[in-house]
């Protein structure tokens, strides 16, 4: 039974993981932009409804936020770097694109760093 409870928890955990369209792989498409934008309101809907701020003003400004978000990672230069953000906060239950995109661009610029006096 506790094995069942754990694998239904950890399913709704990764199930946004799954349905997440990978920025560099976005060709433009209709369907495609219908599914950016599904995943988006959804994923929304479910973030701020568990901390009960799902109000109309404050979905609309984070799906909003997401979808901006989206564009910018659409042409993200490095896609080992990108994929690596991807996998390391979808595994954690942080599949946004919004802090897919901030993560992504402290660890570029991280990357160009180099400790010195």
């Amino acid at each position: 039974m506790r094995k069942i409870f754990f694998l239904v928890c950890l399913f709704s955990l990764y199930a946004n993981a799954f349905d997440l369209i990978h920025p560099l792989n976005f060709k433009g498409t209709e369907k495609e932009k219908e599914e950016v934008l599904s995943f988006i309101t959804k994923n929304v809907k479910d973030t701020y409804s568990k901390i009960g701020m799902d109000n109309p003003s404050t979905l609309r400004m984070m799906e909003n936020q997401e979808l901006k978000s989206f564009k910018e990672l659409t042409s993200a230069t490095n896609k080992v770097l990108l994929d690596d953000v991807i996998s390391k906060y979808c595994n954690i239950g942080m599949c946004n694109y919004n802090t897919i995109n901030m993560m992504y661009n402290e660890e570029l610029k991280a990357s160009k760093q180099k400790l010195a006096w």
